[in-house]
């Protein structure tokens, strides 16, 4: 089965298309990082306008590329899910209208789902059960993942995710946007142990995360830094950006390996834009090694949103008999866990 996979949830377009015989045969991605810079944060109705403008030729490109025919194709999977509402109804249109006017089916794929399933387009994909660390801008979930559609919820965050946490700190510092790549730059010249910033929720039991507390304690390490300044120096800046990503990083290690625990697995996936982050992949390496258990993660363009993620999604689910009707699905907020397992009724 060939599946064109539609990624448009946030401020990226992303368009794929996965042979379940041959694999991924091509993909491509716009980012709309320049776009959304200047403001600090993504704009909503700009993202959805930018997807508008770039997501029907970025398709005819990757059909030349590809050497694709359109009756060469089996299906359409499209984001239905979480993301902004209003770029989600973007890839949901146009990927039903093409799946009408193809004359094969569509389906509405789970955000999350594909950052999930992201390690498996990968020489050694990782082999079920596992435990998950879904960790973005939008979300930090631990789950518990018995096969495609079947997760149990171990574990999220209670206020911002750590990817916005990353972002605000970055703000805090005076960096640009997205902030985990900017944190992770300034981090590389700063000094261990000049300062330390809490683990938030590490000294109590449990799965869930909090980093706002974590947010507020560099608020504060700032201004007494800076006085009267509006920032410190720059040395002084990449050291509490070193104590910042160090911090975050610590939290979702233990989080992850309290959660090893609790299910008797031995098998760690992170997904996810900050999954890309290299402290994080080389504690989570050290941590796990010791433990005779192994940590998976997609190559890192695979780790932000992307279109090749959904295609390989929405394929599994096709080829189970997944398939929906005419109607065009957009869900701002939709649980993972209420996914069916693949074969199961929607």
């Amino acid at each position: 089965m060939r599946v064109l996979g539609i990624e448009t949830s946030c401020d990226e377009t992303g368009v794929a298309i996965y042979d379940s015989a041959s694999g991924l045969l091509g993909h491509a991605l716009h980012s709309q990082i320049d776009l959304h810079a200047c403001y600090g944060g993504v704009v909503p109705e700009l993202a959805s306008r930018d997807h508008v403008r770039r997501l029907l030729p970025m398709i005819r490109q990757l059909l030349a590329a590809t050497d694709t025919a359109p009756e060469a194709v089996d299906g359409v999977a499209y984001t239905a899910g979480p993301g902004l509402v209003g770029a989600l109804m973007v890839g949901g249109a146009v990927g039903r209208a093409l799946a009408y006017a193809w004359a094969v089916p569509a389906i509405g794929v789970h955000h999350m789902e594909g950052h999930l399933l992201a390690p498996m387009l990968e020489a050694d994909p990782p082999a079920f059960p596992l435990v998950a660390l879904l960790v973005s801008g939008g979300h930090t979930q631990l789950v518990e993942v018995t096969a495609i559609g079947r997760y149990r919820l171990l574990g999220e965050s209670l206020d911002d995710a750590a990817g916005e946490a990353f972002d605000k700190a970055a703000k805090m510092l005076g960096l640009g946007y997205p902030g985990g790549p900017e944190i992770a730059r300034l981090a590389s010249g700063g000094t261990p142990g000049r300062y330390r910033l809490p683990r938030p929720m590490t000294d109590r039991p449990g799965l869930d995360f909090s980093f706002s507390g974590l947010k507020t304690a560099v608020l504060h390490t700032i201004a007494a830094a800076a006085g009267d300044a509006g920032l410190p120096d720059d040395q002084t800046c990449a050291d509490i950006a070193w104590a910042f990503q160090d911090a975050v990083v610590d939290t979702l290690v233990v989080k992850c390996l309290r959660a090893l625990a609790e299910t008797g697995l031995q098998t760690l996936v992170i997904a996810g834009g900050v999954s890309a982050n290299r402290l994080l992949r080389e504690r989570l390496e050290q941590a796990l090694a010791s433990r005779a258990a192994r940590v998976c993660y997609a190559r890192s363009e695979f780790c932000t949103d992307n279109g090749a993620m959904i295609a390989y999604a929405g394929c599994q689910r096709m080829l189970h008999g997944g398939g929906e009707d005419l109607a065009i699905r957009a869900w701002p907020r939709w649980p993972l866990t209420s996914l069916p397992a693949l074969g199961a009724a929607r």
